[in-house]
C-alpha cells in the first residue's frame, strides 16, 4: 500500500445518496480472480449514459469523489474499493459511510473523509470549476476560494494511511519481535518446531 498524505486534484461532483455496492462495481464482475481492470465496471449502469460524469473528459482520472449520505451500504464486497482504485479515485468525501464499505476502504488505502452535507454542497459547487485538495496530516479539506472544512478520523487509520501500512504491512513492523518470540519458543518447546506433537 502507498503512502497517503495528500490527494489533490479534480473531485466528482457525485452527490448521489444511498449508493450501494452493486452500483460502485455490479455483481457481475465479482467473478475475476484479480483487481486488475475492475475500474471498467466502477458505476457500470450509471457509465452507460454517454454523459455520465466518470468519462468525462473533465473528470476522467480525477483522484476524489464527493458523494451523498451512506455511501457504501449494500453487501460487503471489497471489489467495490478495488474498482474505485483501479478508476484513480484515492479520497471519498460524503456525510456518512457505511461501515464496512469504510472498512474496506481503509485497507486498501483510500481515504475516506466525513463532512457536513453543508461542506459537500460547497464542494460540489467549487468541483464543477476548480480542483479540491485533502491533507491527511493536518485532517484539512481545502479550495482555492479559501475555504477549510476540517474532518476527524480514527488515529489508527492515519497512522496506517500515512504510513502506507496494510495489514501485511503492520506485521512486518514486528519482525523484530515475532522473529524473537519465535526462536524463544523452539528453545522452550523443541518438540513442536519439529512438528512432533505430545498427548
Amino acid at each position: 500500500m502507498e503512502p497517503l498524505r495528500e490527494v489533490e486534484g479534480r473531485a466528482i461532483p457525485f452527490g448521489a445518496k444511498n449508493v450501494d455496492t452493486d452500483v460502485i462495481i455490479p455483481a457481475h464482475w465479482l467473478k475475476t480472480i484479480t483487481r486488475d481492470g475492475l475500474g471498467q465496471g466502477a458505476f457500470e449502469t450509471l457509465r452507460a449514459d454517454p454523459d455520465n460524469l466518470f468519462d468525462s473528459a473533465e473528470f476522467k482520472g480525477a483522484p476524489i469523489l464527493i458523494a451523498g449520505d451512506n455511501f457504501g451500504c449494500g453487501s460487503s464486497r471489497e471489489h467495490a474499493a478495488w474498482a474505485l482504485l483501479d478508476l484513480g479515485i484515492t479520497a471519498v468525501i460524503a456525510p456518512s459511510f457505511s461501515d464496512i464499505f469504510s472498512s474496506n476502504a481503509f485497507k486498501n488505502g483510500i481515504l475516506t473523509v466525513v463532512l457536513p452535507q453543508s461542506a459537500i454542497d460547497r464542494l460540489m459547487e467549487v468541483a464543477q470549476t476548480d480542483p479540491v485538495h485533502i491533507d491527511l496530516d493536518s485532517q484539512t479539506v481545502t479550495t482555492p476560494f479559501q475555504d477549510r472544512f476540517e474532518f476527524e478520523i480514527d488515529a489508527f487509520r492515519k497512522h496506517c494511511l500515512l504510513e502506507g501500512l496494510d495489514e501485511v504491512g503492520l506485521t512486518l513492523t514486528r519482525d523484530n519481535s515475532i522473529s524473537a518470540y519465535e526462536k524463544n519458543s523452539r528453545g522452550q518447546t523443541p518438540w513442536l518446531a519439529k512438528g512432533e506433537f505430545v498427548s
